[in-house]
């Protein structure tokens, strides 16, 4: 018999954030896909978000894949598309099994098959790359699913849930199918002739926020890949596919400053030419402070700490356990070290006014950002904060639960008021930034960077629509964006 066909869909959202600096794989696809092939099974990978397809493209793939069983994910604002990608499967073969992971259906599985079950068969808690291979050969072998840990499905008109599964303890052990991934899709907008791959190098997080998901998710847990093996995988994808820009997908990848030091020493020492994309938090930043030449030796060109608000109460609100102070140092010496530093304010909270919003602007420029992102806050219906915020939540249209469209209604102020103002907030902030960033000397790459990822910005995120000819910028802005590299730079200055 032939191998079974699997066909994994990322479904065709987009809502201007994500894709405004550049596109990058889902990494849980291509770990499954691996973990499938293993267990014999034949698997492609269809990036409808990247690739900018809809859904009559969708319908295509799989009419001409032929799958048995088609899989998709889901965070809150992409449920809806996930769903839609699923119906479409069964619309060509009403034979397929359809499968929905994620974050979202993690949580909210008994929602989901309720209002779904006739497009989703099986809602994949928690990870994937154990449990999607075990349940598919269960049901090619018309077993018991109700022995598979890990999942939730209909029986007899109610939604049920297995036990779960336990957290894969050795993450060396599953093995990434990269040579399935069309590279093509994924070029990084700020850095020329640039192709991403996601990687990482530990799962989970201890820190509960109480906005996140991560904690929950992982269960407050934090697992470790061998710093050899990782660097090592960095390596064969580099030198296989030519990739050369790595975003680090761990929420917490420098936790154990022992294992980060051999991370950065073995990147050093193999000297790929690489640039490396990473988040982590403030803490860690500030202890290690006297090593932070060595992120940039070994390529860390970009990273991103979230301070989440500027006052105090705010962050105690958040459960961010750190001090604006701290922040602001942090931020001071990823610059200091020549990297790219971005981070994020969350607005839009039940107590927000005009004034707490400007307050923040006026903050937000102390923290001294290169980029800041003025982020609404999004109810995710399973977050902790979440009944604090239900009394205000105004839009149940889950699609807009995506960090740039006005979710809440504060108590003194409309929600067409808080966009209003954050929109004032990104102006105001950038056309600060811009002139500093155009007159930069001393660091060609960075300030290439810096200009192009404003211009990526502008033409690819939710801004354009709000502010179409750079928001009525003055010319001299308008220029500054336009000349984006170190030659024209030059000719300018001559």
């Amino acid at each position: 018999m032939a191998n079974k066909k699997v066909l994994l869909i990322t479904p065709p959202y987009h809502c201007g954030v994500v894709e405004s600096a550049g596109r990058w794989p889902n990494l849980a696809f291509i770990y499954i896909a691996g973990e499938l092939r293993k267990a014999g099974f034949d698997v492609a990978i269809y990036d409808a978000m990247s690739k900018f397809t809809g859904y009559d493209e969708i319908e295509s793939e799989i009419d001409e894949f032929q799958p048995d069983f088609v899989g998709s994910t889901a965070i809150t604002a992409t449920l809806y598309a996930a769903v839609e990608v699923l119906k479409r499967a069964k619309r060509i073969n009403n034979k397929i099994i359809t499968l929905l992971g994620g974050v979202h259906p993690t949580f909210m599985w008994e929602e989901v098959l309720r209002d779904y079950h006739e497009d989703v068969d099986f809602c994949i808690l928690g990870e994937g790359e154990r449990t999607v291979p075990e349940l598919l050969n269960v049901i090619l072998k018309e077993g018991d699913v109700s022995k598979v840990q890990g999942i939730a499905y209909m029986e007899k008109g109610r939604a049920v849930n297995t036990q779960p599964r336990e957290f894969i303890q050795d993450l060396d052990s599953i093995d990434g199918a990269w040579d399935i991934v069309d590279w093509n899709d994924y070029p990084l907008y700020f850095i020329d002739n640039s192709h991403v791959a996601i990687v990482s190098s530990s799962r989970g997080c201890i820190h509960e926020c109480a906005f996140c998901s991560q904690h929950k998710f992982w269960q407050g847990s934090y697992r470790e890949r061998d710093p050899v093996k990782f660097t090592n995988e960095i390596e064969y994808i580099h030198r296989r596919f030519g990739i050369n820009v790595f975003f680090i997908a761990d929420e917490y990848p420098t936790r154990n400053r022992e294992r980060w030091d051999k991370i950065l020493d073995g990147l050093i020492k193999k000297n790929l030419g690489i640039h490396i994309l990473l988040e982590t938090c403030v803490e860690d930043i500030i202890r290690d402070s006297d090593i932070l030449s060595k992120y940039r030796k070994a390529g860390v060109l970009f990273i991103y700490v979230g301070v989440e608000a500027t006052s105090q109460k705010r962050l105690d609100l958040f459960k961010k356990d750190i001090k604006f102070e701290q922040s602001k140092e942090a931020i001071r010496l990823i610059k200091e070290a020549g990297m790219i530093c971005e981070s994020s304010l969350i607005l839009g909270m039940p107590d927000e006014t005009k004034e707490t919003i400007a307050e923040t602007l006026q903050l937000a420029k102390l923290y001294d950002s290169d980029y800041m992102h003025f982020l609404m806050i999004a109810p995710w219906p399973y977050a902790n904060i979440y009944k604090d915020l239900e009394p205000f939540i105004e839009i149940k249209d889950y699609s807009k639960y995506n960090l740039v469209y006005p979710i809440v209604k504060p108590k003194g102020m409309s929600r067409d008021d808080v966009l209003k103002e954050v929109l004032n907030c990104y102006r105001s902030y950038y056309m600060d930034k811009l002139p500093s960033w155009y007159w930069m000397t001393g660091n060609d790459l960075k300030r290439d960077c810096l200009l192009k990822g404003m211009k990526a910005i502008i033409e690819n995120s939710f801004l354009k629509d709000h502010m179409k000819g750079l928001g009525n910028m003055p010319e001299e802005l308008k220029r500054y964006i336009a000349t984006t590299n170190a030659q024209e730079f030059a000719e300018e200055r001559i």
